[in-house]
């Protein structure tokens, strides 16, 4: 498997089976891996315009990741999401995709992909185990695509995604809601749910650090809702959390007559944060446990010394998550006009 190393056995004294708590009594069950923080598009929100990619060396390797995941194992995580920047544009991902299922058979394992890259793939994804793809697409019309991306390829995405929907994967298509970009676009996206079994989802769009984000850019997940149901009967759909089936922080609504569903994730204007239940592992091994915080620990360079190896990366996991933040504490927090923090959203994987 390209870019992978042989793994050490762990030292002793590795997990007692705990899972991840912290103060406020959630627990952790869900982790974002980033693969790489290189993207082939140049998204206004990602801010990946102007960032200086990590060396090879400083890119964890894809041995590390799925001792990673081992450890994750068993430390409660059942939901395993590989993202990047744009993961299959590190060699060898598909590869790695398929090692971590052979290991892993039980951990739900999702992709998240701005599908530019994803059509040849589609039916190894499938075959793999992998049944749930998110794929971002902020808009349906390729020349506000280009705008947005910073490249001509729209087309390859709906062919990405055509390929999934023939493969039997389940499409999550995800939208970040853009006054001025999106915001006369939403009977499209919803015709799309009606006509495809997918789920359509608008996320508010946060303030990011060194993004372009300007509040008046702001589509609040009210108005869309009051729109879509102008537009659509929609009907609302319990929460589902865990399973195959977890709605995660998207409030679904079913379409009435529609293949597939449309839903709302509030960051802004509705927090979740109470039920939070996931960590966030970058590409060069920094762990976030917020995306709205900038306190990072980095797990690279335990992980790969000698004598310290996964049992202080469990160390180093269990006392960040006993402190994980309440990200809306964070948001209220914020001089006006500025961005949650510091880093880019392509640096830490969504």
């Amino acid at each position: 498997m390209p870019n992978a190393a042989p793994s050490s056995p762990p030292a002793g004294g590795l997990s007692d089976g705990k899972a991840l708590t912290d103060t406020r009594g959630r627990s952790v069950s869900y982790l974002r891996l980033s693969v790489t923080d290189r993207c082939n598009l140049r998204c206004l929100y990602c801010d990946s315009r102007m960032r200086q990619w990590l060396s090879h060396d400083e890119v964890l390797r894809y041995e590390e990741f799925l001792d990673i995941m081992g450890l994750g194992v068993k430390l409660g995580i059942g939901k395993v999401r590989l993202t990047g920047g744009e993961p299959f544009a590190r060699r060898g991902f598909m590869e790695f995709v398929e090692a971590a299922r052979a290991r892993f058979p039980q951990i739900d394992l999702r992709l998240t992909t701005n599908a530019t890259l994803l059509a040849p793939f589609a039916p190894r994804l499938a075959a793999a185990g992998v049944a749930r793809i998110n794929i971002s697409l902020d808009t349906l019309n390729p020349a506000t695509f280009a705008r947005v991306t910073g490249q001509d390829q729209y087309h390859e995405v709906r062919r990405g995604i055509d390929a999934c929907l023939a493969a039997g994967l389940r499409v999550k298509l995800n939208a970040v809601a853009m006054r001025g970009v999106n915001d006369g676009e939403l009977a499209g996206f919803l015709g799309l749910a009606r006509d495809l079994p997918i789920d359509v989802r608008f996320i508010e769009y946060m303030p990011m650090g060194g993004s372009e984000w300007k509040p008046e850019q702001v589509w609040r997940a009210t108005d869309i809702l009051s729109e879509a149901k102008a537009l659509a009967e929609l009907v609302p759909l319990e929460r589902v959390s865990g399973g195959p089936d977890d709605s995660g922080p998207a409030q679904m609504y079913a379409i009435k007559g529609g293949a597939g569903r449309f839903g709302l994730i509030t960051p802004l204007s509705n927090h979740f944060c109470g039920t939070c239940n996931r960590l966030r592992i970058t590409s060069g091994g920094v762990l976030r446990t917020c995306l709205f915080s900038d306190r990072v620990y980095r797990l690279r360079g335990a992980l790969r010394h000698p004598k310290l190896g996964l049992p202080a990366v469990e160390r180093i996991l269990r006392l960040a998550s006993k402190v994980k933040p309440l990200g809306f504490e964070l948001l209220a927090a914020r001089r006006a006009g500025q961005g949650v923090c510091g880093t880019a959203m392509s640096a830490i994987g969504g």
